[in-house]
């Protein structure tokens, strides 16, 4: 009995310390600059403009706010919490019209800065105003912020992040509230890192101090930590370094550049320059206009002695007086003529080779060296699998396999990858034809006098003719599996558009020039004549062809209003005509 009570102690005791370690753990590693951005599902309320005045459309259609006000801003189009503006007043409305956090002085959506984006607003947040000073509520208006601030306004590139000012100092704090960088600074900038799917969320902070010797920097990374202290002429992050937990800074004192990581120095401050290859991962040092090479952790590989260093491709070209010696990214002498340049790929299996001897020529080795495409193109860049993008002597653009052969034809004016696909999009301009071909360089379409967009999860290639679908891997959708709410379709019948059904049965009959698809809220643009009207879902007509915008454009309508973009992204939607 006795040792069951010791045994069950020793388990309790076990299963405590390992709790007191999780959240030390937690607590540790969560930091003040967490905070999430909100995902807009749906849209539900937009800004209709009528007669240089601004009111609110539901996604029906129906009007919501007359259109009375000098100004409206919607921070989360899918709530009804309304900025309206008369002259330099401004009330919060609901969808009833009716006054919202009232028991604040004035509150007033904040504005996101550098994003072009039709959502200009931060989203979950709304700044108050008490005695002068700023605060935050949330868009229940729950207070997250006491009005403590001068000023708050977005910190630009990074949204859920807001520059503040407090006794004529700058800092920032987050949209929880929670402080990341103290108000201290003259100056707060984003030291423009960026990565794909997050933007500018992982970018640190280059802030600044004016003295009588001018400004000073120092800096601050995404966690609100204190790297450097504002002693440096100047900052600048290596952006090329995908790696939001390691900063590398170019730093200079003094006219002086060295460089630091995380707060450590790595190269002191004695060079007149320093420049960085993403390729090789090697600096480019310059000291007394004589230039030598550096890693990353600091390591001299070429001291500073030659007149000029070019990183080309896998190799460093080092000229002395007349003599130029290629060096490997270990400044060890490599085997290779001066005139050839090796370039890695993202493929380990080839490389691309350039001969510089008689006018730039491209060509195609393997890792081993082999010759696989013979140094004759103008061009040439790796796509991906085997196949590579060739130009010839005339700028006409092809596929090549990695036997040489072509398997697009150079003979296209243009060639590219379409976004976040494998389709390729070539176009040729005697014909006015654009071309699409899939991973494997088949053919999938070709389309005259066509547009191309690209979508999400799909790609539309039009014309007036016609319109088809494909995913980004290249096999053709039906128009069902793009809209599948939609119960109407597009469809051409001798040599005009209408509308069929899932079956093919014919709802609207083919009358118009051009049309679109129904759209998220319910209704198609058709043309007849020039001029653009509306249908509904049901092929019901809503308006009659009356609207005549620039040629090219296809209007976006909910019910009789079509859309406006105008500034960094933003719309509005109107009935002018």
């Amino acid at each position: 009995m006795k040792r069951t009570f010791i045994i069950r102690n020793i388990i309790i005791a076990i299963i405590v310390v390992a709790l007191i370690a999780g959240i030390v753990f937690y607590f540790f590693n969560k930091t003040d600059n967490d905070y999430e951005i909100a995902k807009i599902e749906n849209y539900n309320y937009f800004v209709l403009k009528q007669d240089e005045k601004s009111g609110v459309i539901d996604r029906s259609g129906n009007i919501v706010i007359n259109p009375e006000y000098d100004d409206i801003k919607i921070p989360n189009p899918e709530k009804a919490i309304f900025a309206c503006y008369s002259n330099s007043d401004v009330k919060m409305l609901d969808a009833n019209k009716q006054e919202l956090y009232t028991q604040y002085e004035k509150v007033e959506p904040i504005r996101l800065k550098n994003i072009a984006s039709d959502l200009m607003y931060e989203k979950t947040v709304l700044k108050y105003q008490e005695n002068g000073k700023y605060g935050l509520i949330n868009l229940e208006g729950k207070k997250i912020e006491n009005a403590n601030y001068d000023e708050i306004e977005g910190l630009p590139y990074k949204e859920g992040e807001l520059l503040v000012k407090q006794n004529d100092k700058y800092g920032v704090i987050n949209i929880n509230g929670k402080v990341v960088v103290d108000a201290e600074y003259d100056n707060v900038a984003v030291d423009a890192y960026h990565t794909n799917g997050v933007g500018y969320k992982f970018a640190g902070y280059i802030v600044s101090n004016k003295t009588e010797e001018g400004h000073r920097y120092g800096y601050i990374d995404y966690k609100g930590k204190k790297l450097l202290p504002t002693e440096y002429n100047e900052i600048s992050r290596i952006t090329d370094i995908e790696d939001k937990d390691n900063a590398y800074l170019i730093v200079a004192k003094n006219g002086q550049y060295g460089v630091i990581h995380n707060g450590v120095e790595l190269i002191k401050n004695e060079y007149q320059s320093i420049s960085y290859n993403k390729t090789n991962k090697l600096l480019t040092i310059e000291k007394s206009k004589k230039y030598g090479i550096a890693t990353l952790e600091g390591k001299k590989v070429l001291p500073e002695e030659y007149d000029q260093i070019d990183i080309n491709g896998i190799y460093v070209y080092a000229r002395k007086a007349d003599n130029v010696t290629v060096y490997d990214k270990n400044g060890t002498k490599a085997e290779i003529d001066k005139n050839t340049a090796i370039i890695d790929t993202e493929n380990e299996n080839y490389k691309i080779k350039l001969n510089t001897s008689a006018g730039t020529k491209y060509g195609v080795i393997g890792k081993d060296g082999e010759q696989i495409i013979e140094e004759k193109y103008s061009y040439i860049e790796y796509l991906y699998g085997d196949y590579f993008r060739a130009s010839n002597e005339k700028s006409k653009l092809g596929v090549l396999n990695n036997k040489g052969e072509e398997k697009i034809a150079i003979e296209n004016d243009s060639l590219q990858k379409i976004e976040e696909s494998t389709v390729l999009q070539a176009t040729i301009a005697s014909t006015d034809t654009t071309i699409l071909y899939d991973s494997n360089m088949t053919k999938i379409c070709e389309m005259k006098k066509a547009k191309v967009e690209v979508e999400d999860n799909y790609i539309k290639i039009y014309n007036n003719e016609e319109m088809k679908y494909f995913n980004k891997e290249g096999k053709e959708l039906k128009v069902s599996e793009i809209y599948p709410q939609n119960t109407i379709f597009a469809k051409r019948e001798n040599g005009k558009w209408g509308f069929a059904d899932q079956n093919d049965k014919m709802i609207v009959e083919a009358q118009y020039d051009e049309v679109t698809e129904v759209n998220e809220f319910g209704y198609a643009a058709v043309k007849k004549e020039g001029k653009w009207g509306v249908i509904n879902s049901k092929g019901e007509k809503i308006l009659e062809p009356t609207y005549k915008f620039q040629e090219g454009i296809e209007p976006s309508f909910i019910s009789t209003y079509y859309q406006v973009e105008y500034g960094f992204g933003e719309v509005y939607y109107t009935n002018i005509k």
